[in-house]
Protein backbone atom coordinates (compact mmCIF):
# COMPACT_ATOMS: atom_id res chain seq x y z
CA UNK A 1 0.00 0.00 0.00
CA UNK A 2 1.83 3.09 -0.88
CA UNK A 3 1.89 5.64 1.91
CA UNK A 4 3.08 8.84 0.72
CA UNK A 5 2.50 11.06 -2.45
CA UNK A 6 5.01 12.62 -4.32
CA UNK A 7 5.17 16.21 -3.31
CA UNK A 8 6.67 18.94 -4.71
CA UNK A 9 5.64 20.62 -7.94
CA UNK A 10 7.32 22.31 -10.48
CA UNK A 11 5.42 25.51 -10.31
CA UNK A 12 7.63 28.17 -12.92
CA UNK A 13 8.38 25.17 -14.85
CA UNK A 14 4.78 23.91 -15.05
CA UNK A 15 3.06 26.60 -16.05
CA UNK A 16 5.35 27.85 -18.41
CA UNK A 17 5.58 24.49 -20.52
CA UNK A 18 1.21 24.53 -20.09
CA UNK A 19 1.42 28.00 -20.85
CA UNK A 20 2.65 27.60 -24.44
CA UNK A 21 0.75 24.69 -24.96
CA UNK A 22 -2.34 26.84 -23.72
CA UNK A 23 -1.21 29.71 -26.15
CA UNK A 24 -1.11 27.84 -28.80
CA UNK A 25 -4.35 26.00 -28.82
CA UNK A 26 -6.46 28.98 -27.66
CA UNK A 27 -4.64 32.01 -28.91
CA UNK A 28 -3.81 33.48 -25.47
CA UNK A 29 -7.76 34.66 -25.07
CA UNK A 30 -9.95 33.76 -22.06
CA UNK A 31 -12.41 31.08 -22.53
CA UNK A 32 -15.45 30.24 -20.75
CA UNK A 33 -15.40 27.82 -18.12
CA UNK A 34 -17.41 24.88 -17.47
CA UNK A 35 -19.84 22.14 -19.01
CA UNK A 36 -21.38 23.11 -22.14
CA UNK A 37 -24.10 20.90 -22.45
CA UNK A 38 -25.52 22.02 -19.35
CA UNK A 39 -29.91 21.94 -19.57
CA UNK A 40 -29.48 19.78 -22.95
CA UNK A 41 -30.13 16.06 -24.00
CA UNK A 42 -27.44 13.77 -23.29
CA UNK A 43 -25.56 12.75 -26.90
CA UNK A 44 -24.80 9.05 -27.38
CA UNK A 45 -21.07 8.39 -28.60
CA UNK A 46 -17.40 9.39 -28.58
CA UNK A 47 -14.72 8.58 -27.07
CA UNK A 48 -13.69 10.07 -23.53
CA UNK A 49 -10.03 10.60 -23.31
CA UNK A 50 -8.61 10.08 -19.51
CA UNK A 51 -4.57 10.77 -18.18
CA UNK A 52 -3.83 8.83 -15.43
CA UNK A 53 -0.09 9.25 -13.46
CA UNK A 54 1.19 6.91 -14.45
CA UNK A 55 0.93 3.29 -12.60
CA UNK A 56 3.97 1.08 -12.21
CA UNK A 57 5.53 -2.43 -11.49
CA UNK A 58 4.31 -2.30 -7.93
CA UNK A 59 0.65 -1.44 -8.73
CA UNK A 60 -0.11 -2.83 -12.29
CA UNK A 61 -3.25 -4.38 -10.90
CA UNK A 62 -6.76 -3.85 -11.89
CA UNK A 63 -8.70 -6.72 -9.76
CA UNK A 64 -10.70 -4.97 -8.02
CA UNK A 65 -9.74 -7.16 -5.04
CA UNK A 66 -6.10 -6.53 -4.58
CA UNK A 67 -5.56 -3.17 -5.95
CA UNK A 68 -4.71 0.19 -3.85
CA UNK A 69 -3.94 2.33 -7.12
CA UNK A 70 -6.67 5.14 -6.98
CA UNK A 71 -6.73 5.53 -10.33
CA UNK A 72 -7.45 1.72 -11.41
CA UNK A 73 -10.08 1.85 -8.81
CA UNK A 74 -11.51 4.46 -10.16
CA UNK A 75 -11.83 2.28 -13.78
CA UNK A 76 -13.05 -0.19 -11.67
CA UNK A 77 -16.40 1.65 -10.61
CA UNK A 78 -17.34 1.80 -13.99
CA UNK A 79 -16.91 -1.69 -15.58
CA UNK A 80 -18.05 -3.74 -11.92
CA UNK A 81 -20.54 -3.11 -10.11
CA UNK A 82 -20.99 -4.13 -5.96
CA UNK A 83 -23.69 -5.08 -3.88
CA UNK A 84 -24.46 -1.37 -2.99
CA UNK A 85 -23.41 2.13 -3.45
CA UNK A 86 -22.85 4.90 -0.86
CA UNK A 87 -23.98 8.22 -1.42
CA UNK A 88 -21.44 10.76 -1.26
CA UNK A 89 -23.11 13.93 0.36
CA UNK A 90 -24.84 11.69 3.03
CA UNK A 91 -22.89 8.49 3.36
CA UNK A 92 -26.06 6.33 3.21
CA UNK A 93 -25.73 2.74 2.05
CA UNK A 94 -27.84 2.38 -0.86
CA UNK A 95 -29.45 -0.75 -3.27
CA UNK A 96 -27.48 -1.68 -6.17
CA UNK A 97 -26.77 -5.55 -7.23
CA UNK A 98 -28.54 -6.11 -3.80
CA UNK A 99 -32.45 -4.89 -3.79
CA UNK A 100 -31.84 -5.14 0.22
CA UNK A 101 -30.43 -6.66 3.17
CA UNK A 102 -31.17 -7.69 7.14
CA UNK A 103 -28.69 -7.74 9.61
CA UNK A 104 -28.98 -9.85 12.44
CA UNK A 105 -29.32 -8.48 16.08
CA UNK A 106 -26.20 -9.83 17.20
CA UNK A 107 -24.27 -7.64 14.11
CA UNK A 108 -22.70 -10.95 12.86
CA UNK A 109 -24.80 -12.21 9.98
CA UNK A 110 -25.32 -9.80 6.75
CA UNK A 111 -28.76 -11.52 4.21
CA UNK A 112 -28.85 -9.68 0.72
CA UNK A 113 -31.32 -10.43 -1.62
CA UNK A 114 -30.25 -9.86 -5.32
CA UNK A 115 -31.72 -7.98 -8.22
CA UNK A 116 -32.80 -10.30 -10.89
CA UNK A 117 -31.99 -10.43 -14.43
CA UNK A 118 -28.07 -8.89 -13.84
CA UNK A 119 -25.63 -10.23 -16.06
CA UNK A 120 -21.96 -10.42 -16.17
CA UNK A 121 -20.05 -8.84 -19.44
CA UNK A 122 -19.14 -12.44 -20.83
CA UNK A 123 -23.10 -13.30 -20.49
CA UNK A 124 -22.72 -15.13 -16.80
CA UNK A 125 -25.85 -14.81 -14.51
CA UNK A 126 -25.57 -12.81 -11.36
CA UNK A 127 -27.17 -15.32 -8.62
CA UNK A 128 -26.07 -16.18 -5.09
CA UNK A 129 -23.55 -18.75 -6.27
CA UNK A 130 -21.23 -16.11 -8.24
CA UNK A 131 -21.65 -14.04 -5.02
CA UNK A 132 -20.41 -17.11 -2.32
CA UNK A 133 -17.65 -17.99 -5.70
CA UNK A 134 -16.32 -14.39 -5.41
CA UNK A 135 -16.22 -13.99 -1.44
CA UNK A 136 -14.61 -16.99 -1.19
CA UNK A 137 -12.27 -16.11 -3.61
CA UNK A 138 -11.88 -13.24 -1.10
CA UNK A 139 -10.84 -15.41 1.41
CA UNK A 140 -8.73 -17.80 -0.09
CA UNK A 141 -6.38 -15.20 -0.89
CA UNK A 142 -6.61 -12.83 2.45
CA UNK A 143 -5.79 -16.32 3.90
CA UNK A 144 -2.92 -16.82 1.76
CA UNK A 145 -1.89 -13.06 1.73
CA UNK A 146 -2.56 -12.56 5.12
CA UNK A 147 -3.21 -8.74 5.19
CA UNK A 148 -1.25 -8.04 2.57
CA UNK A 149 -3.73 -8.05 -0.22
CA UNK A 150 -5.80 -4.66 0.07
CA UNK A 151 -9.55 -6.04 -0.15
CA UNK A 152 -8.69 -8.35 3.26
CA UNK A 153 -8.98 -5.53 5.04
CA UNK A 154 -12.97 -5.49 4.14
CA UNK A 155 -13.77 -8.75 4.71
CA UNK A 156 -12.42 -9.37 8.90
CA UNK A 157 -13.63 -11.99 10.76
CA UNK A 158 -15.50 -12.88 7.63
CA UNK A 159 -16.03 -17.24 8.03
CA UNK A 160 -18.91 -18.03 5.44
CA UNK A 161 -20.83 -16.92 2.35
CA UNK A 162 -23.86 -19.33 2.17
CA UNK A 163 -26.40 -19.43 -0.70
CA UNK A 164 -29.87 -19.21 0.66
CA UNK A 165 -31.40 -19.75 -2.32
CA UNK A 166 -30.90 -18.28 -5.70
CA UNK A 167 -31.72 -14.92 -5.37
CA UNK A 168 -30.46 -15.08 -1.37
CA UNK A 169 -26.88 -14.75 -0.22
CA UNK A 170 -25.87 -14.79 3.64
CA UNK A 171 -22.38 -13.62 4.99
CA UNK A 172 -21.69 -14.65 8.57
CA UNK A 173 -18.86 -13.34 11.02
CA UNK A 174 -17.13 -14.73 13.49
CA UNK A 175 -17.72 -11.67 15.62
CA UNK A 176 -19.88 -8.32 14.84
CA UNK A 177 -18.48 -6.29 12.24
CA UNK A 178 -20.43 -3.19 11.35
CA UNK A 179 -18.06 -1.65 8.32
CA UNK A 180 -19.36 -4.38 6.41
CA UNK A 181 -21.90 -3.23 4.96
CA UNK A 182 -20.33 -0.04 3.84
CA UNK A 183 -17.64 -2.71 2.45
CA UNK A 184 -19.91 -3.81 0.36
CA UNK A 185 -20.51 -0.49 -1.94
CA UNK A 186 -16.81 -0.38 -2.24
CA UNK A 187 -14.61 -0.99 -6.03
CA UNK A 188 -13.03 -3.63 -3.48
CA UNK A 189 -15.50 -5.62 -3.09
CA UNK A 190 -16.71 -5.54 -6.27
CA UNK A 191 -18.03 -8.51 -8.23
CA UNK A 192 -16.64 -10.18 -11.04
CA UNK A 193 -18.10 -13.19 -12.93
CA UNK A 194 -17.29 -16.68 -11.75
CA UNK A 195 -14.97 -17.68 -15.31
CA UNK A 196 -12.68 -14.42 -14.09
CA UNK A 197 -12.40 -15.95 -10.90
CA UNK A 198 -10.64 -19.04 -12.24
CA UNK A 199 -7.74 -17.00 -13.16
CA UNK A 200 -4.98 -16.81 -11.00
CA UNK A 201 -4.57 -13.20 -9.23
CA UNK A 202 -1.59 -12.64 -11.28
CA UNK A 203 -3.71 -13.11 -14.47
CA UNK A 204 -6.64 -11.08 -12.84
CA UNK A 205 -4.43 -8.15 -12.05
CA UNK A 206 -3.76 -8.11 -16.12
CA UNK A 207 -7.17 -7.94 -16.90
CA UNK A 208 -9.14 -10.34 -19.07
CA UNK A 209 -11.93 -10.26 -16.43
CA UNK A 210 -15.65 -8.88 -16.40
CA UNK A 211 -17.71 -7.20 -14.20
CA UNK A 212 -21.72 -6.12 -14.04
CA UNK A 213 -21.11 -2.71 -15.18
CA UNK A 214 -22.03 -0.97 -18.00
CA UNK A 215 -18.80 -0.62 -19.52
CA UNK A 216 -16.45 -3.88 -20.39
CA UNK A 217 -12.48 -3.86 -19.71
CA UNK A 218 -11.38 -4.55 -23.29
CA UNK A 219 -7.47 -4.10 -23.31
CA UNK A 220 -4.85 -3.25 -19.85
CA UNK A 221 -1.34 -2.62 -20.94
CA UNK A 222 0.75 -1.75 -17.59
CA UNK A 223 2.82 1.69 -18.12
CA UNK A 224 0.78 2.37 -20.97
CA UNK A 225 -2.91 2.47 -20.95
CA UNK A 226 -6.71 1.01 -20.83
CA UNK A 227 -9.44 1.04 -22.89
CA UNK A 228 -12.77 0.11 -21.90
CA UNK A 229 -16.46 0.03 -24.66
CA UNK A 230 -19.48 0.36 -24.24
CA UNK A 231 -21.58 -2.24 -23.23
CA UNK A 232 -25.36 -2.80 -24.57
CA UNK A 233 -28.31 -3.85 -22.69
CA UNK A 234 -27.10 -2.49 -19.15
CA UNK A 235 -30.46 -1.88 -16.96
CA UNK A 236 -29.60 -2.06 -13.25
CA UNK A 237 -27.58 1.02 -12.35
CA UNK A 238 -27.23 2.55 -9.14
CA UNK A 239 -29.94 4.76 -7.79
CA UNK A 240 -27.20 7.17 -7.58
CA UNK A 241 -26.80 7.74 -11.27
CA UNK A 242 -29.04 9.83 -13.51
CA UNK A 243 -28.93 7.60 -16.52
CA UNK A 244 -30.78 4.17 -16.37
CA UNK A 245 -29.38 2.68 -19.09
CA UNK A 246 -26.64 1.83 -21.94
CA UNK A 247 -23.76 4.67 -21.05
CA UNK A 248 -23.66 7.20 -23.38
CA UNK A 249 -19.98 7.00 -24.31
CA UNK A 250 -18.55 4.16 -26.88
CA UNK A 251 -15.06 4.29 -25.62
CA UNK A 252 -12.54 5.71 -22.57
CA UNK A 253 -9.09 5.89 -23.61
CA UNK A 254 -7.04 6.29 -20.69
CA UNK A 255 -3.05 7.46 -21.39
CA UNK A 256 -0.74 7.19 -18.51
CA UNK A 257 1.46 10.38 -18.23
CA UNK A 258 3.85 11.04 -15.97
CA UNK A 259 4.66 14.93 -15.73
CA UNK A 260 1.74 17.42 -14.82
CA UNK A 261 2.79 20.21 -16.88
CA UNK A 262 2.36 17.57 -19.85
CA UNK A 263 -0.81 16.18 -18.53
CA UNK A 264 -2.36 19.68 -18.09
CA UNK A 265 -0.84 20.97 -21.45
CA UNK A 266 -2.97 18.11 -23.32
CA UNK A 267 -6.25 18.83 -21.17
CA UNK A 268 -5.66 22.85 -22.63
CA UNK A 269 -5.26 21.55 -26.08
CA UNK A 270 -7.80 19.86 -26.23
CA UNK A 271 -5.41 16.65 -26.77
CA UNK A 272 -7.19 14.84 -23.96
CA UNK A 273 -11.03 14.99 -21.91
CA UNK A 274 -9.89 14.39 -18.45
CA UNK A 275 -6.59 15.22 -16.75
CA UNK A 276 -6.98 13.35 -12.81
CA UNK A 277 -3.45 14.43 -11.29
CA UNK A 278 -1.62 12.12 -8.26
CA UNK A 279 -1.87 15.29 -6.08
CA UNK A 280 -3.84 18.35 -6.54
CA UNK A 281 -2.93 21.16 -9.28
CA UNK A 282 -0.98 23.84 -8.67
CA UNK A 283 -2.46 27.53 -8.50
CA UNK A 284 -0.71 28.18 -12.26
CA UNK A 285 -2.31 25.24 -13.41
CA UNK A 286 -5.90 25.90 -11.90
CA UNK A 287 -5.85 29.46 -13.62
CA UNK A 288 -4.30 27.87 -16.99
CA UNK A 289 -7.48 25.18 -17.03
CA UNK A 290 -10.16 27.48 -15.90
CA UNK A 291 -8.53 30.05 -18.99
CA UNK A 292 -8.86 27.60 -21.27
CA UNK A 293 -12.38 26.83 -20.92
CA UNK A 294 -11.91 23.70 -19.39
CA UNK A 295 -13.43 23.57 -16.17
CA UNK A 296 -12.23 22.12 -12.36
CA UNK A 297 -13.68 19.41 -9.79
CA UNK A 298 -12.36 19.07 -6.52
CA UNK A 299 -13.62 16.76 -3.87
CA UNK A 300 -11.52 15.56 -0.57
CA UNK A 301 -10.57 11.64 -0.53
CA UNK A 302 -12.29 10.06 2.21
CA UNK A 303 -10.90 8.00 5.15
CA UNK A 304 -7.50 8.80 6.94
CA UNK A 305 -5.84 12.20 6.18
CA UNK A 306 -2.46 12.71 5.48
CA UNK A 307 -1.15 12.88 8.99
CA UNK A 308 2.62 11.71 10.56
CA UNK A 309 2.58 9.32 13.04
CA UNK A 310 5.09 9.32 16.02
CA UNK A 311 7.67 6.54 16.88
CA UNK A 312 7.47 6.91 21.15
CA UNK A 313 9.40 4.07 21.62
CA UNK A 314 11.28 4.51 25.09
CA UNK A 315 14.63 6.51 24.42
CA UNK A 316 13.27 8.59 21.59
CA UNK A 317 11.80 12.46 22.09
CA UNK A 318 8.06 12.00 21.22
CA UNK A 319 8.10 9.49 24.18
CA UNK A 320 7.94 12.92 26.04
CA UNK A 321 4.10 13.62 26.32
CA UNK A 322 4.16 17.05 26.28
CA UNK A 323 6.70 17.28 23.10
CA UNK A 324 3.93 15.43 21.32
CA UNK A 325 1.30 17.81 22.50
CA UNK A 326 3.57 20.80 21.87
CA UNK A 327 3.66 19.72 18.29
CA UNK A 328 0.05 20.13 17.36
CA UNK A 329 0.82 24.21 18.65
CA UNK A 330 3.98 24.69 16.97
CA UNK A 331 2.16 23.46 13.30
CA UNK A 332 0.18 25.83 11.13
CA UNK A 333 -2.23 23.43 8.93
CA UNK A 334 -3.69 25.88 7.17
CA UNK A 335 -0.57 27.82 5.98
CA UNK A 336 1.19 24.63 4.95
CA UNK A 337 -1.86 23.24 2.81
CA UNK A 338 -2.69 26.55 1.23
CA UNK A 339 1.37 27.02 0.69
CA UNK A 340 1.61 24.22 -1.25
CA UNK A 341 -1.94 23.73 -2.41
CA UNK A 342 -2.96 27.18 -2.62
CA UNK A 343 -5.31 29.62 -1.31
CA UNK A 344 -8.12 27.65 -1.51
CA UNK A 345 -6.99 24.45 -0.30
CA UNK A 346 -9.00 23.10 2.79
CA UNK A 347 -7.51 22.63 6.30
CA UNK A 348 -7.11 19.13 7.49
CA UNK A 349 -9.33 19.28 10.80
CA UNK A 350 -8.40 15.72 12.43
CA UNK A 351 -7.18 11.66 12.21
CA UNK A 352 -9.88 11.50 8.75
CA UNK A 353 -10.58 13.88 5.71
CA UNK A 354 -13.86 15.95 6.24
CA UNK A 355 -15.72 13.43 3.64
CA UNK A 356 -15.65 10.41 6.00
CA UNK A 357 -18.60 9.62 7.31
CA UNK A 358 -18.71 10.03 11.40
CA UNK A 359 -15.90 12.84 11.03
CA UNK A 360 -15.59 15.12 14.07
CA UNK A 361 -13.50 17.77 13.15
CA UNK A 362 -10.51 18.57 16.20
CA UNK A 363 -9.78 21.90 14.17
CA UNK A 364 -9.72 23.73 18.16
CA UNK A 365 -6.79 21.37 19.18
CA UNK A 366 -5.11 21.62 16.28
CA UNK A 367 -4.81 25.51 17.20
CA UNK A 368 -1.56 26.81 15.64
CA UNK A 369 0.07 28.96 18.95
CA UNK A 370 3.64 29.07 19.01
CA UNK A 371 3.78 31.03 21.92
CA UNK A 372 1.32 27.65 24.14
CA UNK A 373 4.03 25.41 22.17
CA UNK A 374 6.74 27.28 23.72
CA UNK A 375 5.57 27.36 27.05
CA UNK A 376 4.57 23.60 27.18
CA UNK A 377 7.94 22.63 26.31
CA UNK A 378 9.86 25.14 28.72
CA UNK A 379 7.75 23.41 31.55
CA UNK A 380 8.80 19.98 30.25
CA UNK A 381 12.57 21.10 30.60
CA UNK A 382 13.01 21.75 26.79
CA UNK A 383 14.61 24.81 27.35
CA UNK A 384 16.24 27.75 24.74
CA UNK A 385 18.96 28.92 25.38
CA UNK A 386 20.51 32.75 24.87
CA UNK A 387 21.69 32.36 21.37
CA UNK A 388 20.74 28.60 20.60
CA UNK A 389 18.53 28.18 17.81
CA UNK A 390 17.41 24.64 19.06
CA UNK A 391 15.51 23.67 22.25
CA UNK A 392 18.23 21.25 25.09
CA UNK A 393 17.09 18.69 27.77
CA UNK A 394 20.13 17.38 30.32
CA UNK A 395 22.20 17.80 27.36
CA UNK A 396 20.45 16.46 24.54
CA UNK A 397 18.95 18.47 21.55
CA UNK A 398 15.20 18.26 20.62
CA UNK A 399 15.78 16.59 17.11
CA UNK A 400 13.26 15.00 15.34
CA UNK A 401 14.14 12.18 12.82
CA UNK A 402 11.04 12.80 9.35
CA UNK A 403 11.71 9.69 7.43
CA UNK A 404 10.58 11.09 3.80
CA UNK A 405 10.13 9.76 0.50
CA UNK A 406 11.84 11.97 -2.25
CA UNK A 407 9.63 15.44 -2.73
CA UNK A 408 7.68 14.87 -0.10
CA UNK A 409 4.86 17.26 0.51
CA UNK A 410 5.99 20.41 2.33
CA UNK A 411 8.57 18.82 4.80
CA UNK A 412 10.87 21.88 4.13
CA UNK A 413 7.95 23.99 5.50
CA UNK A 414 7.19 21.49 8.24
CA UNK A 415 10.27 21.51 9.28
CA UNK A 416 10.60 25.44 9.17
CA UNK A 417 7.78 25.45 11.41
CA UNK A 418 9.51 23.55 14.15
CA UNK A 419 12.21 25.88 14.03
CA UNK A 420 10.35 28.63 15.01
CA UNK A 421 9.80 27.21 18.03
CA UNK A 422 13.21 25.82 18.97
CA UNK A 423 12.87 22.07 17.65
CA UNK A 424 14.93 20.92 15.46
CA UNK A 425 13.72 18.76 12.33
CA UNK A 426 16.07 16.12 10.31
CA UNK A 427 14.63 15.14 7.26
CA UNK A 428 15.89 11.20 6.58
CA UNK A 429 14.97 11.01 2.76
CA UNK A 430 13.92 7.12 1.96
CA UNK A 431 12.91 4.79 -0.59
CA UNK A 432 9.77 2.74 -0.61
CA UNK A 433 11.93 -0.29 -0.54
CA UNK A 434 13.54 1.02 2.55
CA UNK A 435 10.39 2.40 4.34
CA UNK A 436 9.68 -1.51 6.01
CA UNK A 437 13.23 -1.54 6.99
CA UNK A 438 13.65 1.85 9.06
CA UNK A 439 9.86 1.59 9.90
CA UNK A 440 10.73 -1.97 11.99
CA UNK A 441 14.43 -0.87 13.33
CA UNK A 442 12.42 2.57 14.48
CA UNK A 443 15.17 4.67 12.95
CA UNK A 444 12.95 7.55 12.88
CA UNK A 445 10.70 9.98 15.00
CA UNK A 446 7.35 10.44 12.56
CA UNK A 447 6.86 8.73 9.65
CA UNK A 448 3.69 9.69 7.45
CA UNK A 449 0.51 6.55 6.19
CA UNK A 450 -3.07 7.32 5.32
CA UNK A 451 -5.80 4.62 3.79
CA UNK A 452 -8.55 5.58 1.50
CA UNK A 453 -11.93 4.21 2.74
CA UNK A 454 -14.92 6.12 2.98
CA UNK A 455 -15.47 4.42 7.00
CA UNK A 456 -13.51 5.33 9.53
CA UNK A 457 -12.63 2.08 10.85
CA UNK A 458 -10.05 2.07 7.78
CA UNK A 459 -7.95 3.64 10.42
CA UNK A 460 -7.76 0.10 12.05
CA UNK A 461 -5.15 -0.77 9.60
CA UNK A 462 -2.66 2.09 10.62
CA UNK A 463 -2.94 1.91 14.32
CA UNK A 464 -4.13 -1.46 15.48
CA UNK A 465 -1.86 -3.54 15.67
CA UNK A 466 -2.97 -7.30 14.99
CA UNK A 467 -4.62 -5.65 11.70
CA UNK A 468 -2.23 -3.36 11.04
CA UNK A 469 -0.57 -3.63 7.47
CA UNK A 470 2.52 -1.90 9.18
CA UNK A 471 2.89 -3.78 12.53
CA UNK A 472 5.75 -1.80 13.68
CA UNK A 473 3.89 1.83 13.03
CA UNK A 474 1.65 0.84 14.86
CA UNK A 475 3.31 -0.54 17.78
CA UNK A 476 5.21 2.20 17.94
CA UNK A 477 2.79 4.80 17.50
CA UNK A 478 1.50 4.40 20.59
CA UNK A 479 1.86 3.59 24.10
CA UNK A 480 0.12 0.29 25.46
CA UNK A 481 -2.33 2.07 27.35
CA UNK A 482 -3.28 4.03 24.21
CA UNK A 483 -2.72 1.61 22.42
CA UNK A 484 -5.10 -0.51 24.47
CA UNK A 485 -7.69 2.17 24.43
CA UNK A 486 -7.84 3.00 20.50
CA UNK A 487 -8.17 -0.83 20.00
CA UNK A 488 -11.08 -1.04 22.25
CA UNK A 489 -13.04 2.10 20.71
CA UNK A 490 -12.58 0.39 17.35
CA UNK A 491 -13.61 -2.94 18.65
CA UNK A 492 -16.62 -1.32 20.14
CA UNK A 493 -17.73 0.60 16.86
CA UNK A 494 -17.10 -2.46 14.50
CA UNK A 495 -19.43 -4.40 17.30
CA UNK A 496 -22.47 -2.45 18.16
CA UNK A 497 -25.55 -2.28 15.17
CA UNK A 498 -26.85 1.14 16.65
CA UNK A 499 -25.87 3.67 14.07
CA UNK A 500 -26.21 6.24 16.68
CA UNK A 501 -24.37 4.46 18.94
CA UNK A 502 -21.22 3.61 16.59
CA UNK A 503 -21.38 7.74 15.34
CA UNK A 504 -20.61 8.51 19.33
CA UNK A 505 -17.73 6.02 19.69
CA UNK A 506 -15.69 6.94 16.08
CA UNK A 507 -16.17 10.84 17.89
CA UNK A 508 -14.49 9.98 21.29
CA UNK A 509 -11.91 7.72 18.98
CA UNK A 510 -11.09 10.99 16.89
CA UNK A 511 -10.93 12.82 20.53
CA UNK A 512 -8.19 10.26 21.75
CA UNK A 513 -6.09 10.45 18.63
CA UNK A 514 -5.15 14.05 19.20
CA UNK A 515 -5.89 14.06 22.72
CA UNK A 516 -3.08 10.86 23.28
CA UNK A 517 -0.79 12.72 20.30
CA UNK A 518 -1.00 9.79 18.31
CA UNK A 519 -1.51 11.10 14.93
CA UNK A 520 -0.25 14.55 13.36
CA UNK A 521 -2.56 15.72 10.30
CA UNK A 522 -0.64 17.87 7.86
CA UNK A 523 -2.97 17.56 4.80
CA UNK A 524 -6.64 17.01 3.79
CA UNK A 525 -6.19 14.65 1.17
CA UNK A 526 -8.01 16.00 -2.43
CA UNK A 527 -8.31 14.74 -5.68
CA UNK A 528 -8.75 17.09 -8.42
CA UNK A 529 -9.80 16.57 -12.31
CA UNK A 530 -9.60 19.10 -14.81
CA UNK A 531 -12.13 18.55 -17.56
CA UNK A 532 -12.61 19.87 -21.10
CA UNK A 533 -15.54 21.49 -21.20
CA UNK A 534 -17.52 19.09 -23.89
CA UNK A 535 -17.39 16.90 -20.73
CA UNK A 536 -21.15 17.18 -19.39
CA UNK A 537 -22.37 14.19 -16.43
CA UNK A 538 -19.25 14.32 -14.57
CA UNK A 539 -19.62 12.82 -10.94
CA UNK A 540 -17.93 11.90 -8.01
CA UNK A 541 -18.68 8.73 -5.69
CA UNK A 542 -18.09 8.33 -2.23
CA UNK A 543 -14.88 7.15 -2.87
CA UNK A 544 -14.00 10.58 -4.74
CA UNK A 545 -13.74 8.16 -7.87
CA UNK A 546 -14.92 9.06 -11.36
CA UNK A 547 -18.37 7.55 -11.75
CA UNK A 548 -18.87 8.00 -15.95
CA UNK A 549 -22.13 6.33 -16.28
CA UNK A 550 -23.47 9.85 -16.69
CA UNK A 551 -20.81 10.99 -18.67
CA UNK A 552 -21.58 12.66 -22.63
CA UNK A 553 -20.09 14.35 -25.12
CA UNK A 554 -20.86 17.86 -26.31
CA UNK A 555 -20.44 17.26 -30.34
Amino acid sequence: MPTTTRLLRRAAVCAAAALTAFTAACGGADQPSGPTGEGQAPVRGGTLNIAFFPDNAAFSCLDPFQTYWIEHRTLIRNFADSLTDQNPETGEIVPWLATGWQISPDGRDYTFTLRDGVTFSDGALLDAAAVKANFDAFLAQSHADGTTTYGASYIQGLRSTDVVDARTVRFHFEQPNSSFLQATSTTNLALLSPASLQKTPQQRCLGGISGTGPFTLDNYTPGQGVTLSRRTGYQWPSPLTKNTGDPYLDKIQVSYIAEDSVRTGDLVSGQIDIAWPRNPFTVEDRELIERSGAYLRSRSLPGVSYALYPNVSQGRPLADDQVRRALYHAVDVRTLGTTVFGPEYPSVAGAFDSTTPDFAPQDAKLNYDPAEAAEILDAAGWQLAPGEQYRAKDGQRLTLTLAVEPASIGSELFQDQLRKVGIELQLRVMTQAERQAITANGQYDLLGSYFTRADPGALQFILVEQLANSKALARNAQKSETAAKIADLFNQAVRTTDAARRTEIYGQLQSVLIDDGVTFPLFERVQDAGIRNRVNGFRFTSESFLDLRDVWLQP
